[in-house]
């Protein structure tokens, strides 16, 4: 019978599995692995534990382990069963672990979010040390057609057992048939919010909605799974207001210039004049919807001048987060992204007129002759609290706010 293979050793904290299904003589094992002295046995038992709860039987495993961790090496596991017997259904998840479990806020701060490839492992162990806002577990682009499987079980483990300190936890799905089964593998299992790519019609949008919601009745999930479609063409970006509109579960709108570009037949440029127009679209549409509009990545991880200057410019035209393709650059986005001294000023004194007018019973609220209605004030909190979580406004402050 066919080996099937999972796995490199080219990397640190992952490891090689391969598999040989048999149609007798039990479970077979074989071991190689840079920590064996230390934990082999503990190795072995969760190989035999994971073929177990997967009801495999017969077969020779062997693995060559450079390091991986136990919920790598137990998704490993899986994914090279799954490719060789097909028809096994059922799952081997390691034990939830507390500091995986907490929830997110439609509108929680969005002002970085960290890519990360789903099938490097490495990445994500530490990945929330660097308080990115959210942090992407990708399982499209950055993912090879071959590891696919593969990745979505090392996702899906490693929403289950990693501290992301407090990042809102993602998924970028594939898309098609590859972004439903994507669904199937994580949303029972401690993801916030699902990145949608290349969302070109209400309806596309509305069949990964219903298909989430059928995922929680299944598993009985009750939180609420948040969407963020990514917009990345001509007809995506023209049809951005019926897509931001789509879903109630609709959080933020993203843009991704790299395909956006490329289906203009253009290319990017430093100064991004080719997608103004997009860029522009897009903001309008997720203000419009009550969305947050997000901006794309810079993809120059050693230009930090040059970061700056597109954030700055994102801001200007009313983008609230940026993507961000390397640890480095999440302190210069949020950085970028923290209001001014006038910004705060402005916002303390709408805040504070507003609140003196309540006490005073008054339904019209005015700072100097202009008249200051509901969203005014909205925003004013809002980038209170921004500068409250960047730090530039000291906590005892707090009584500026609404």
């Amino acid at each position: 019978m066919e080996t099937h293979i999972s796995g490199s050793l080219n990397s640190k904290s992952d490891c090689q599995i391969r598999f040989t299904p048999k149609s007798k003589g039990g479970i077979k094992l074989r071991m190689q692995s840079k920590v064996e002295q230390l934990f082999g046995s503990s190795i072995i038992a969760l190989a035999e534990k994971t073929l177990s709860e997967l009801w495999v039987v017969n077969g020779l495993l062997e693995i060559y382990d450079n390091g991986a961790l136990p919920f790598v090496l137990q998704a490993r596991i899986e994914a090279v069963v799954k490719a060789a017997i097909p028809d096994v259904g059922a799952e081997s998840l390691p034990e939830m672990k507390t500091h995986a479990m907490y929830g997110t806020t439609p509108d929680r701060f969005r002002r970085s979010r960290l890519y990360i490839p789903g099938i490097q492992p490495k990445l994500m162990l530490n990945a929330g040390i660097h308080k990115p806002d959210g942090i992407i577990l990708d399982l499209e682009d950055s993912v090879a057609p071959a590891e696919k499987s593969a990745a979505r079980y090392i996702v899906r483990n490693a929403l289950r057992v990693l501290d992301f300190f407090g990042a809102e936890r993602m998924v970028r799905i594939n898309q098609g048939t590859l972004g439903m089964a994507d669904l199937e593998a994580v949303i029972p299992h401690n993801v916030h919010t699902i990145l949608i790519p290349k969302v070109e019609s209400a309806e596309q949008l509305k069949a990964i909605d219903q298909k989430i919601d059928e995922i929680c009745r299944n598993c009985g999930r009750k939180e609420p799974v948040y969407l963020m479609p990514i917009l990345e063409s001509a007809l995506g970006i023209l049809r951005a207001l019926e897509i931001a509109r789509a879903s109630s579960k609709n959080v933020a709108l993203a843009i991704g210039l790299e395909d956006y570009t490329a289906d203009l037949g253009t290319q990017r440029t430093a100064g991004d004049s080719e997608s103004f127009f997009a860029r522009s679209m897009l903001v309008n549409a997720a203000r419009a919807a009550g969305l947050q509009p997000i901006d794309t990545v810079f993809s120059d991880v050693n230009d930090t001048d040059g970061l700056i200057k597109s954030v700055r410019e994102a801001k200007a035209m009313g983008f609230d987060g940026k993507g961000c393709i390397h640890p480095r650059q999440i302190r210069p986005i949020h950085e970028a992204f923290a209001p001014t001294a006038s910004e705060i000023e402005k916002a303390q004194r709408i805040v504070q007129a507003f609140k003196a007018a309540l006490k005073r019973g008054k339904g019209v609220v005015t700072l100097g002759s202009k008249m200051i209605d509901q969203p005014v004030v909205k925003r004013a909190q809002r980038t209170i609290n921004l500068a409250l979580t960047a730090g530039i406004l000291p906590e005892n402050r707090k009584e500026n706010s609404a």
